[in-house]
């Protein structure tokens, strides 16, 4: 066996397999370390992809050649647009896979990968010479050498699992915890943190009363995450169902606080605000009579279900009672308690925009080691992280993306210039430019970008080329046009929109709220045969195209804002810098400045405690 690679990748969750496939895919020799190779991108909480904010940076992720865009297809039973009843930059897709699938198409993907080779062992130290990693060392004492490591660790990091006042060390359920890095990193000079997160109960379908619940389906039309074409799936779609608590259950769960780990000072870290636990709820929401749960399926062919909502680290029996008070929940039977766990994670400060470590050369940290909650969070990281570990291992210049051009942009920057206090979670509100940063355009904005790094292979070039053709010929034979009140007045008014009295551009009617641009071309084409009737994207194209009429207004004014503040992110700070000399800035700032070091004018200004007037004399100390 050859010990000597390219990359190192530690770690087998959705950030260590994105890191893995996109370096090995750049061609560079790359060994993915892990605990369990059939646990290969578990689900560890519900099976699902995607979501507000999250779906878009999963189609970014596939825009650039990622795979959890193209394996959450091949294993989706359900899928839905949220937020169509609001503009298109809220719009996020979001789609419940079959948890066993997942797994198994994302571990076919990587086997299929020929730079890409697994290792299943727990690595314990990291090998360094004159602070730059030149491998790893594993609990067998195997020494694998390589140019780069990147750590995805997820919650195995010293995890210690809670249910009541019982704990044991772990990663996840059932899997035993990862223990070495930290205490070598600590040791190092890094800053070591802890959270905690959770996760719910697991149940048995056959003891649910759907009937008493509101079932709520997919969308009727056939969508997918990827901009790529692909056979359907044949799995069997299912739907999800809504229930609600209620005060019986509240006051169970009331009663059962005395043994809450969370409430007893038991668990030191700190939990995600917008994802809390079903006691945290309880406590803080005293007002709210009722809870929101969804009810979702794990499979095709399985009747366990997750209860959306509900995560608790209260003893078995607390939760068991509590669950039983909820409709349609009376007769619940559990597979496995819902638990809390805490875990190490490191400050993502001590990180440079390519997610490569301050103090270390040629180490990367992805996914929740830097203080982020979610599958696709961690997914986007390591693909970042993969991409930029195998440019610098070529002395090419990294790949660092703006936060006007995506919203794994928007992640990486808020990470390493900000830092965390607690789970970080991406929603549309934190990116400034989301009229730019739609779900329908991510190809357009990156893939151009990965085909030139390695990661997107032409076909998708290819693909993009013709959505775009296609989009440009829809928009020129609707501003070229001109459509009669006596040929389009039933379309309208079926449509519930005003009628015409005069002959105008189709392009003006194709700016109305109302109007679906693909059923507007269907009534108007006039023997008119666009390519897009004959491509089975034209729900993809047509709906692309639609945006870019209706918004071209925001659009623009959006850009030029996002290109004037672009301005700040060219203006580049000398890294010998030394702020403490700066006496005409605030305290706080220089502390700030010396701390994170920020390599532009824009990201210092957006360091909270920096104010403008600190930014107006950086500007002038550099001349401008």
């Amino acid at each position: 066996m050859d010990f000597q690679y390219d990359i190192i990748v530690i770690g087998g969750g959705h950030a260590g397999c994105e890191a893995a496939h996109a370096s090995a895919t750049m061609g560079a020799k790359t060994l993915l370390i892990t605990m369990d190779m059939t646990k290969l991108a578990q689900m560890s909480c519900n099976p699902a992809m995607g979501g507000i904010a999250k779906g878009q940076i999963v189609r970014e992720i596939d825009a650039m050649g990622g795979m959890s865009g193209i394996v959450t297809d091949r294993s989706m039973i359900q899928f839905r647009m949220l937020n169509k009843s609001k503009g298109p930059a809220m719009w996020s897709p979001r789609a419940q896979c079959d948890r066993q699938r997942f797994t198994i198409e994302w571990r076919k993907v990587l086997e299929r990968n020929e730079n890409l080779f697994i290792w299943q062992e727990q690595a314990k130290t990291l090998l360094l010479e004159d602070m730059k990693v030149i491998g790893v060392e594993t609990s067998f004492g195997t020494r694998f050498y390589s140019k780069g490591v990147i750590l995805t660790n997820g919650t195995f990091l010293n995890g210690l699992m809670h249910i009541g006042f019982n704990n044991i060390k772990g990663g996840r359920s059932g899997e035993q915890a990862s223990t070495g890095l930290s205490e070598q990193l600590e040791q190092l000079g890094f800053s070591v943190q802890r959270m905690k997160t959770g996760t719910s109960a697991r149940v048995d379908g056959r003891s649910i009363d759907f009937n008493a619940m509101t079932e709520q389906p997919g969308d009727d039309e056939d969508e997918t995450f990827s901009y790529l074409i692909e056979e359907r799936n044949t799995l069997i779609k299912k739907n999800c169902f809504i229930t609600h608590t209620n005060e019986e259950v509240h006051e169970e769960i009331r009663k059962g606080l005395k043994y809450s780990p969370l409430f007893t000072g038991r668990i030191k870290g700190r939990g995600p605000r917008y994802c809390p636990s079903i006691e945290d709820k309880v406590v803080t929401f005293k007002d709210k009579t009722s809870h929101q749960l969804f009810i979702e399926p794990e499979g095709e062919d399985t009747i366990e279900y997750y209860i959306n909502g509900f995560a608790s680290s209260l003893p078995l029996d607390v939760q068991l009672k509590a669950l039983r008070k909820v409709k349609g929940l009376e007769k619940v039977e559990i597979f496995r308690p819902g638990y809390a766990i805490e875990y190490d994670f490191f400050q993502p400060t001590q990180l440079k925009h390519t997610l490569e470590t301050k103090a270390i050369k040629n180490l990367y940290f992805a996914g929740q080691i830097n203080g982020t909650t979610g599958y696709e969070e961690a997914a986007a990281q390591g693909l970042m992280a993969g991409i930029n570990s195998v440019l610098k291992m070529r002395d090419q210049e990294a790949l660092i993306l703006g936060r006007e051009e995506s919203y794994i942009g928007v992640l990486i920057d808020d990470l390493v210039t900000k830092g965390v206090d607690e789970p970080y979670r991406m929603f549309t509100s934190r990116a400034e430019y989301r009229i730019l940063l739609r779900q329908d355009n991510a190809d357009e904005r990156l893939t151009r970008k990965a085909f030139e790094i390695g990661t997107a292979k032409i076909d998708r070039v290819k693909h993009l080329e013709e959505k775009e053709e296609m989009g440009k010929e829809i928009i020129e034979f609707l501003s070229k046009t001109s459509v009669k009140p006596e040929e389009i007045n039933e379309f309208l008014e079926k449509a519930g929109t005003n009628k015409i009295t005069q002959k105008i551009k189709a392009i003006n009617m194709a700016a109305r709220p109302q109007i679906e641009i693909g059923e507007l071309l269907r009534e108007i084409k006039k023997g008119k045969e666009l390519r897009v009737f004959m491509s089975p994207r034209f729900r993809e194209i047509t709906e692309s195209a639609e945006i870019k009429i209706k918004y071209e207004g925001y659009i623009v004014r959006e850009k030029t804002i996002a290109d004037k503040i672009k301005r700040l992110d060219n203006l580049k700070i000398p890294q010998d810098v030394n702020f403490n000399e700066l006496i005409s800035i605030s305290t706080e700032a220089r502390q700030k400045l010396s701390k994170i070091r920020p390599v532009n004018i824009g990201q210092a200004g957006r360091i909270s405690g920096v104010s403008p007037s600190d930014i107006n004399i950086l500007l002038m100390y550099l001349g401008r």
